[in-house]
């Protein structure tokens, strides 16, 4: 799998970010589509060994589009400079746990998992699990692996005060203000182009999982 190929495409993409360029070098993008669309199949195969929702899926689905929806954006480039799959089991991430492999040159990319932005009734029904169960969250995120990939959840989206219903002073008022349970670890352009890339990446998913378990068991 040639992961550089991929890195190398994108880092000029970001250089040349209009449509008389890409189409000069839609050659180039479709072998970089190609040669992601290995990458994500092989992960598919890992991640189906530890677990079971990602044994059915098919990986060109889980890609996605590289074009930018610029309708309502003031930022007019036409293509995302980054290849991104989200793995679910049923597809790229809506509305459930799953895993989410980014590639961005520059050392941008990662490995997340999680659930991101779940509507207000999944929301509330993880907040209720945080508040039920909070030493089975505390054990997942405090093993020895979980804590040396991960520097807790990510906070780009949270409440400033308590949610409506908790205390100001409830002792996991920290994850209650999340509005998505995501951790993410990033990966320089030298571990992606590292032969044992997808092997690596995928036991950052499987640090994951534990983690997918329980918002899979909130929201059930």
């Amino acid at each position: 799998m040639n992961t550089e190929l991929i890195l190398k495409f994108l880092k000029d993409l970001s250089k040349n970010n209009d449509r008389d360029w890409f189409e000069k070098n839609k050659q180039r993008y479709l072998d970089s589509k190609q040669a992601f669309e290995d990458v994500v199949s092989a992960l598919l195969k890992e991640l189906g060994k530890f677990d079971d929702g990602m044994q059915h899926l098919e990986a060109r689905k889980l890609i996605f589009r590289i074009y930018r929806d610029v309708r309502f954006s003031k930022d007019k480039r036409p293509y995302k400079t980054n290849m991104g799959a989200g793995f679910s089991p049923n597809g790229k991430l809506v509305q459930e746990p799953g895993y989410y492999l980014h590639l961005e040159p520059g050392n941008r990319s990662f490995v997340a998992g999680g659930i991101y932005m779940p509507d207000a009734t999944n929301l509330t029904k993880i907040r209720q699990e945080i508040d039920y169960n909070s030493e089975k969250l505390e054990k997942i995120v405090n093993q020895k692996k979980f804590k040396s990939l991960f520097n807790g959840f990510d906070e780009f989206d949270k409440l400033k005060t308590a949610p409506k219903g908790y205390a100001k002073d409830h002792p996991h008022l920290h994850w209650l203000q999340l509005k998505s349970l995501i951790v993410s670890k990033n990966l320089t352009d030298k571990e992606v182009a590292d032969k044992s890339f997808v092997k690596n990446a995928a036991e950052i998913c499987k640090t994951i999982k534990p983690l997918n378990d329980f918002v899979k068991e909130a929201i059930s």
